[in-house]
């Protein structure tokens, strides 16, 4: 046997484990799937202590402590009602109101006219008119006063009343309180609600992006990943960037465009090929460069389902 038919017959060997290596190492030979590992809850929690039900619904606030309003068809004593009752809250708060033309939170209107949408009006004739719902907040993103009656008081009651139904309080049990459902002169503002805003406000209007749920399973070399990214935040979310690591080694970069308060993202990938055999961990990562309310929920790591 002659050392080129040795050689060749090498070659041909050669030729065919390596193509039967390239085959085993791309074929999907196995299905492992990923769930999320159990961690300590890390994410933003927040709530405002004092009386159970003091606003319509847990935590409510606007995104920002500067709130914008506009005042439409008052007669002179109401519209001076209404502006000296937001400088009575801005004293006694941390809260700043300012008037606007176009685009405020807190529409102020006076005529009995106006048609008023039933739902737009928890108690009163003051309320949130729009609310988006998030695991941190119920974000107002706009409320409304229809003010109805002159004040006959030292201080406008009223408009008071009104006001703190458009920064979502609900009424008082005690007759003393401006809040209580009836008006009287001799009522006073109190403690429990200034320190409640104060409490509120406290938060700085930040985003907050948040994986909500992910799952994963690899099939020999390729991955498929599901995840919800959500926005718990008081403002929308800037763009960012989405890192996927497979035993601590990136293997898929995507950008994710804004995302609004209260809205979220799902993200589904299929047959990501991974170079790393034996992969038992995959960690999922936000990479924002804006300011959160809590950056420790922007990863999540996934181990194997037993």
């Amino acid at each position: 046997m002659s050392w080129k038919f040795i050689a060749g017959l090498f070659t041909v060997l050669f030729i065919i484990f390596a193509v039967a290596g390239m085959f085993f190492y791309f074929l999907p030979f196995q299905t492992t799937e990923f769930i999320p590992k159990i961690l300590e809850n890390r994410n933003y929690n927040f709530s405002v202590s004092g009386d159970a039900g003091m606003q319509f619904y847990d935590n409510m606030r606007y995104p920002s402590k500067i709130i914008s309003y506009r005042i439409d068809g008052c007669n002179l004593q109401k519209a001076d009602d209404m502006k000296t009752a937001f400088d009575l809250l801005q004293s006694e708060t941390n809260l700043s109101f300012h008037p606007v033309i176009m685009d405020e939170y807190i529409s102020v209107t006076c005529d009995e006219r106006v048609k008023i949408e039933e739902n737009y009006f928890i108690a009163g004739e003051g309320g949130p008119t729009n609310i988006t719902k998030t695991n941190n907040f119920n974000v107002i993103l706009h409320g409304a006063i229809l003010l109805l009656k002159n004040s006959d008081c030292e201080r406008p009651n009223v408009a008071l009343h009104e006001l703190l139904h458009a920064l979502g309080f609900d009424h008082s049990k005690n007759p003393n309180n401006v809040m209580y459902n009836i008006s009287k002169c001799d009522q006073t503002l109190g403690d429990d609600i200034p320190n409640a805003i104060n409490k509120l406000y406290s938060v700085p209007t930040y985003a907050d992006l948040s994986f909500e749920n992910a799952s994963a399973s690899m099939s020999g070399r390729y991955l498929d990943l599901n995840i919800t990214i959500r926005n718990d935040g008081l403002q929308d979310a800037g763009k960012s960037k989405l890192i996927i690591y497979a035993n601590n080694e990136s293997v898929k970069e995507v950008d994710i465009d804004p995302i609004k308060i209260g809205e979220g993202l799902i993200i589904s990938f299929k047959n990501i090929f991974v170079t790393q055999f034996n992969v038992n961990n995959l960690r999922i990562s936000i990479d924002s460069n804006f300011y959160e309310l809590d950056k420790s929920n922007n990863e999540i790591n996934l181990e194997i389902k037993k």
